[in-house]
């Protein structure tokens, strides 16, 4: 059977409250970062579900032994934001997934021909193949920067398998394209928005996420 690429969508009312106040112009810097942060822990807890390795062993309880599931923690972890917005949801997921590595993917868009160029780039030559891979990046609009992210990974022995990817707000346009490079991928965001406009921003969207992060 042929891999496709994954999208969910959770219909968590927490998730969808978080996406809400993150839409509203009016939301302050200081509650769009909270919304960022909560929508980065419930959309990795919803990307964790058979993702995860776990190991089954015994434990005593203090009436008998019993089967227990734990976090397989030899099975490398790593979070990979992509700057400067996916920072943003990087400290949800942390808590989550708070003994995975973090490797930081620096890519800025240029405004004219909306591809993206690398600035800062601190992951390893090679990853152990079974590394299981969290991408945080708020908005997958053209796709430009989250395919150069994937290329990235792939070079350095990621299985697009093992990979998620946590957004906020995604267009069918990056879908389309992840689709067709990485049909093993699966992807968790809030919400797919249907039109980017001319500047390459997701409508409705949110805006510039980085900016509204940040404060700049």
């Amino acid at each position: 059977m042929s891999q496709q690429l994954r999208v969910y969508v959770p219909p968590h009312p927490l998730i969808k409250h978080w996406l809400a106040v993150a839409r509203d112009v009016n939301t302050p810097s200081v509650l769009f970062r909270s919304a960022i942060t909560e929508l980065g822990r419930w959309l990795t807890y919803e990307a964790a579900r058979e993702w995860l390795p776990t190991r089954d062993m015994a434990v005593q309880t203090p009436l008998d032994t019993c089967n227990a599931t734990f976090v397989d923690a030899e099975v490398p972890v790593a979070v990979i934001p992509i700057l400067r917005a996916g920072l943003g949801l990087l400290e949800g997921a942390q808590t989550l997934l708070p003994l995975a590595s973090i490797y930081h993917l620096g890519l800025q868009r240029n405004e004219e021909t909306l591809q993206p160029s690398c600035y800062l780039n601190s992951m390893p030559e090679k990853f152990d193949p079974q590394t299981r891979v969290l991408i945080t990046d708020p908005m997958l609009a053209t796709g430009g920067s989250i395919m150069a992210g994937m290329s990235e990974l792939v070079q350095r022995g990621i299985d697009p398998s093992l990979t998620r990817i946590v957004c906020v707000v995604s267009s069918p346009l990056a879908l389309q394209k992840l689709g067709a490079d990485y049909p093993g991928l699966i992807i968790y965001t809030a919400t797919i928005d249907e039109t980017i406009n001319d500047q390459g921003f997701i409508v409705p969207g949110l805006g510039d996420a980085g900016d509204r992060i940040f404060g700049t």
